[in-house]
């Protein structure tokens, strides 16, 4: 709208030379954007996490989340051809989650391994020994222990595991429109429910200490633009709709980081939990 409205003051004042270059720098622009844009929340996260070697605040299942929004996107765009910006973002964010998924876990198993050094040097071996509790992997097919696993290299097998299997399912129903579209739809829905792993930890945790305020901000800002990207470039429905949604997920995080903030709340009682059970 706002590109419309300048291009036509342009051409009434006789820069009509311009605006076909002008137009071309905003086309790039957006793209960009779309490309990237998706992928600049999880900086300061990152950042926070590497300084601080604490991820507790951060769930990883926003970066479960994400992989299987954005592989499902991928395969979406085999059966019906959407624009290549989208198609390149999808790409980036699987690489920016594994980014994050491996920090995750080397900061996670380096703090276990902190306590069990401490609690070595006031125990003796045999009892060291039965505390320890032990590593998980994927192939233990034990819900218990899913996404909760001690090694990245699970994470990159699960990932590719997931994307064989689906990969393998889309290439034989590519012929039906029925099987395509609600592959879309569980694509940008998928995504839609990005925040909800967060949403649902600050709320066990009563706080929302430990996560970046600034991702979520650059969450919502982001989503807003790409949900009017989605809308002026006539993008499938499903992108649209899903779009729209993920911004009122983002808008109730950020409500309890108002809440949080100005009335602190007690936080819940928990027994000793193994590591499986925490936000990664």
């Amino acid at each position: 709208m706002l590109r419309d409205f300048i291009l036509s003051i342009m051409e009434a004042d006789g820069w009509e030379w311009l605006v076909a270059p002008i137009q071309q720098l905003i086309s790039w622009g957006a793209s960009a954007a779309m490309v990237f844009g998706g992928v600049v929340p999880y900086i300061p996260q990152y950042r926070d996490i590497k300084r601080t070697q604490n991820a507790e605040g951060f769930s990883t299942y926003v970066c479960l989340v994400l992989l299987v929004a954005n592989i499902l996107r991928i395969l979406f765009w085999f059966g019906r051809r959407f624009e290549s910006p989208l198609l390149l973002q999808s790409v980036i964010m699987i690489i920016t989650m594994l980014l994050m998924l491996k920090l995750c876990t080397e900061v996670r198993v380096t703090n276990e391994l902190n306590i069990k050094r401490r609690s070595f040097s006031a125990a003796d071996s045999k009892d060291e020994e039965i505390k320890t509790p032990p590593k998980r992997s994927f192939l233990d097919f034990d819900l218990n222990y899913f996404w909760h696993w001690n090694k990245f290299t699970d994470y990159v097998q699960c990932v590719l595991a997931f994307t064989g299997v689906t990969g393998y399912i889309t290439y034989l129903s590519l012929d039906s429109i029925i099987f395509v579209e609600t592959l879309g739809f569980l694509a940008v829905f998928t995504e839609a429910m990005l925040g909800i792993p967060q949403l649902y930890r600050n709320y066990q945790n009563r706080s929302t200490e430990g996560m970046s305020v600034k991702m979520v901000l650059m969450w919502t800002s982001g989503d807003s633009f790409k949900t009017m990207y989605f809308l002026i470039n006539q993008a499938p429905l499903q992108f649209s709709v899903c779009g729209l949604l993920q911004v009122f997920v983002d808008m109730a995080i950020l409500l309890q980081v108002y809440f949080y903030s100005c009335y602190p709340q007690k936080p819940a009682s928990h027994t000793t939990h193994p590591a499986s059970t925490k936000a990664l």
